[in-house]
């Protein structure tokens, strides 16, 4: 078998000198106001999103439920198999 070498190329080089790497900005102190403003709110917008369609999937799995419920309601067999055989606490 023969091995593979693999090629080696110069590792990733910054752009930007050492000094301005160390000095502690973040990305909100490189970034304006209203550039910042527009993110805030557009996840916020994101959120709000989000805890709508839980919320809706949440009202669908109860509506699911509860039309499930109902039809076993009306379903006989499945009421003698799941009822209480002690009919006499019902006297």
């Amino acid at each position: 078998m023969a091995k593979h070498k693999k090629k080696q190329g110069a590792p990733f080089k910054s752009t930007q000198p050492k000094e301005e790497k160390d000095n502690g900005l973040l990305l909100g102190d490189l970034l304006n106001a209203d550039t910042i403003k527009k993110l805030k709110g557009q996840a916020e917008e994101l959120k709000q999103q989000e805890a709508a369609k839980k919320l809706q999937a949440r009202q669908e799995e109860e509506e699911r439920k509860a039309q499930e419920q109902k039809r076993k309601e009306n379903d006989f067999a499945y009421l003698l198999e799941n009822s209480d055989p002690n009919w006499s606490k019902h006297n």
